[in-house]
């Protein structure tokens, strides 16, 4: 398994604005979008940002859809893992594991800041990288 690789200054700025126990959430999550890419083998991810908020690609395989993840102050007891809303991600993640999580529409699995973030998050997570693949 390859290391999670060091943030880009650009990136590394906009983690540093969200609140602190935000920031370790998101952090986490971002382990475990590149571990589950390296388990999956889909490539490099591409670590960018998109509407100001980490976002990550599988630019050079094209196999997945686009992971973003944010926190938003009108929410701020959730951060979110935003999938494409053309994608049927989150309707299987709601599909699949029902009120485990919470949702914003199709665009958004919900986490609680001060929870556990539950192992299913890996399926989500996964779906997405490969969702051209599947």
């Amino acid at each position: 398994m390859n290391m999670v690789p060091k943030l880009s200054s650009e990136v590394a700025r906009a983690y540093g604005e969200f609140p602190l126990k935000v920031r370790r959430k998101l952090m986490n999550l971002r382990k475990v979008i590149f571990h589950a890419a390296d388990n999956l083998e889909v490539g490099p991810l591409t670590e960018t940002l998109k509407w100001g908020e980490p976002a990550y690609l599988t630019e050079s395989t094209k196999s997945g859809s686009t992971i973003r993840l944010g926190w938003k102050k009108t929410n701020p007891e959730y951060v979110c893992v935003y999938f494409n809303c053309k994608t049927t991600i989150v309707g299987e993640t709601r599909s699949n594991f029902g009120d485990l999580f919470e949702y914003e529409k199709d665009r958004a699995v919900l986490l609680n800041v001060t929870a556990d973030v539950p192992d299913e998050i890996n399926w989500c997570i996964e779906a997405a990288l490969i969702y051209h693949r599947r």
